[in-house]
């Protein structure tokens, strides 16, 4: 009689290697610490900066980088992690110290963007994946010995009568899983970011079924790539109607349906979901986090934050490209970090003031980095 082989893992990872990848990945997310997410493009700064009037050159994108990163002692308590964008690992900040060494002196864990952006997936309904495999294990190598113990990759799913479809489900967490195994090889935690864009007129019901949809997919292709979970994070979209839907629907609904969606996809292995913000204004962001976080849900994960520009909008707004305004600037950034580090506890109680700057919207359609 025949027997079936049952399916191999060669050992990939030895244990010393799972230790170090689980315990960055405890590091970033510790109680009440998200992730700042400083890793735009050249051409997302230069829609950033367009806004208020400032030039994109190399040196006002680094002035800006360090006044975010030179904050003083009360950013180390909320901010467990930080993603680059490749020009920024290799600056300094006036004072000669280089942006590496200037976050590690905090305690706070570097982390680098490796995807190369999304690109058309041909036999689809205008939907991407994204590019950047070619190479990669060299690229975080070369990453980890200049400081990075962590890196982010995002895939783009959008909501529309015929999207997102099974192929580009299939494609985009197939890839994520690739990056993922390439990473740990290399002594780097991937953050696996599958994100659904908030574009389009669906209900909360829709986001959470198609989130689900992908989700799945993602753990199945990670799973199927031998992928150490323990040593990962995933950075998904929370839970949301889409951004023309004629519904408005309350925190606690939002923060119910992304549990729900976490708890039927999302192994209790993974060690952190950071969420990204997805145009919210930085107080929706912060609200919904905290909401989250209050969900009467068990939550085997720590569910955090990695935001860009829910971090830094109002910090761009009072900076404006004037170094009279770069202490002020840094202070606002802190003020959302520890404003973000109360809600990944639950424990941000915010006024219903509308907030000025920290209530607009920072929706931008069919967003890309």
């Amino acid at each position: 009689m025949l027997t079936k082989k049952m399916t191999h893992q060669y050992p990939a990872l030895s244990s010393d290697q799972k230790k170090e990848l689980s315990d960055i990945a405890h590091r970033i997310v510790e109680k009440g610490k998200g992730i700042l997410a400083a890793d735009e493009s050249v051409g997302s700064m230069a829609k950033r900066f367009s806004g208020i009037g400032v030039e994109n050159t190399e040196e006002n994108r680094r002035l800006y980088r360090q006044l975010l990163f030179k904050g003083d002692d009360r950013m180390k308590k909320c901010i467990g992690g930080v993603i680059f964008f490749h020009e920024t690992l290799y600056q300094q900040g006036d004072c000669g110290t280089n942006f590496v060494k200037m976050i590690k002196d905090k305690g706070i864990v570097v982390g680098i963007k490796v995807d190369k952006g999304v690109v058309p997936l041909a036999g689809t309904d205008g939907e991407t994946t994204t590019q950047g495999l070619d190479g990669l294990a060299e690229r975080c190598a070369q990453y980890k010995k200049d400081g990075a113990d962590f890196a982010k990759w995002r895939s783009v799913l959008k909501i529309s009568e015929n999207t997102p479809s099974s192929l580009a489900i299939m494609e985009n967490a197939n890839v994520l899983a690739r990056y993922a195994s390439i990473c740990q090889q290399n002594g780097i935690v991937p953050i696996v970011e599958p994100e659904i864009l908030p574009d389009g007129d669906h209900d909360l019901k829709r986001c959470q079924y198609v989130t689900e949809k992908v989700l799945a997919a993602v753990y199945k292709a990670l799973s199927d790539h031998h992928v150490y979970l323990e040593g990962t994070l995933l950075k998904p979209n929370m839970v949301t109607a889409g951004h023309a839907c004629p519904n408005k629907y309350t925190s606690e609904e939002i923060a119910m349906a992304t549990v729900t969606a976490l708890r039927r996809t999302v192994p209790p292995a993974v060690t952190g979901v950071t969420f990204l913000s997805g145009g919210q204004s930085e107080e929706e962001a912060s609200i919904n986090l905290n909401a989250i976080n209050n969900c009467p849900l068990l939550r085997p994960w720590a569910l955090t934050f990695s935001y860009g520009r829910a971090l830094q909008a109002s910090a761009l707004n009072v900076w404006r490209g004037q170094k009279e305004n770069e202490d002020a600037a840094a202070e606002e950034f802190l003020k959302r970090a520890e404003v973000n580090g109360l809600a990944a506890c639950g424990l941000y109680e915010h006024s219903s003031d509308g907030s000025g700057a920290a209530g607009q919207s920072l929706y931008v359609a069919n967003h890309a980095y």
